[in-house]
């Protein structure tokens, strides 16, 4: 077999995406998200074999956002919270990522993880669990990207705190049928943390390759067990996007997680992990150049899962 010309690969994608693609619209429910390059484009592919790639602004820092969501739900499982599944399910929603109209007909158990409902209660059960959820995301981040850079961007967080009343409504209503056990105030606080945390796509594509090693992390050591990692990407393909996740895995075939800072993560089972960033966002808040450089990945190399 051939071996793969990782960083031409990544430049004809990229490319295919831009012909004739609009780029979208930059999120500015959150302020500081607003203040993004909407021509910002940047790529990068991990391998298991530890090698990475980029093309683009791959090493430009961006608010992950619901990306760190992926993060929490596999350290709360590597944590031993094998209870974790009683407090939120596994299916897609089929609404907003922000909504809260199934909360109060299904007793306050989010439908998965991925939408901010289900990652507040996953924040509440990693706080519990570690004492420090929002760091305990940022120190993964910074031991499989290898950058000690890796932070929380706060002027992010505050902007988020300021503006997060329909997540601090969520976090009050789940909280009312008993399914938080930290106080409100203190998972929104770490919530908002993980969720600003700025990384780049090298960074990301790094931090992704635990799933495309059945749960084996960057130093050798086993974060999850292998099934406990195929759930996690099945979860991920069919609730990682937002009410898109069946576009998603309709155009591109794999799992993965985006964010409304532009941010998409996806998982390549057995050969490596792939982030994109473009701050353009779509109606379903998902990266427009994105997913169309995902598409174009996955068309042209027949890496999907399916």
């Amino acid at each position: 077999m051939a071996p793969v010309d990782y960083q031409g690969l990544l430049h004809e994608v990229m490319d295919q995406a831009l012909r004739g693609q609009a780029r979208g619209r930059v999120a500015d429910y959150i302020p500081a998200l607003a203040e993004a390059d909407p021509e910002a484009f940047g790529m990068a592919i991990a391998t298991v074999d530890g090698e990475v790639y980029g093309a683009g602004d791959c090493d430009q820092p961006f608010s992950i956002q619901s990306v760190s969501k992926l993060f929490t739900l596999a350290l709360a499982l590597a944590e031993g919270d094998d209870g974790l599944w009683r407090g939120v399910g596994r299916e897609p929603s089929g609404n907003p990522f922000n909504s809260l109209v199934q909360l109060e007909t299904e007793q306050g158990i989010p439908r998965n993880p991925f939408i901010n409902a289900g990652a507040l209660v996953v924040t509440d059960r990693l706080l519990e669990l570690t004492g420090d959820a929002a760091g305990a995301v940022r120190d993964f981040l910074r031991a499989e990207s290898g950058r000690a850079g890796v932070d929380t961007d706060d002027a992010v967080a505050a902007s988020e705190a300021r503006h997060g009343h329909r997540n601090a409504a969520l976090a009050h209503f789940i909280a009312s049928y008993g399914n938080l056990r930290n106080p409100v105030d203190s998972v929104l606080v770490h919530y908002y943390a993980h969720c600003a945390i700025a990384a780049s796509c090298r960074d990301l594509a790094m931090a992704g390759l635990f799933l495309a090693r059945h749960g084996i992390r960057m130093d050798g050591s086993r974060l999850l067990t292998r099934s406990e990692a195929k759930r996690i990407n099945a979860v991920l393909l069919t609730c990682g996007t937002y009410d898109a996740a069946g576009e998603f895995a309709f155009r591109v075939g794999l799992p993965g997680k985006s964010g409304v800072g532009g941010g998409v993560l996806a998982v390549l089972p057995g050969r490596g992990s792939v982030c994109v960033w473009s701050p353009g966002l779509d109606a379903a808040g998902n990266s427009v150049l994105g997913v169309a450089a995902l598409d174009a990945l996955t068309t042209a190399t027949g890496w999907s899962v399916f």
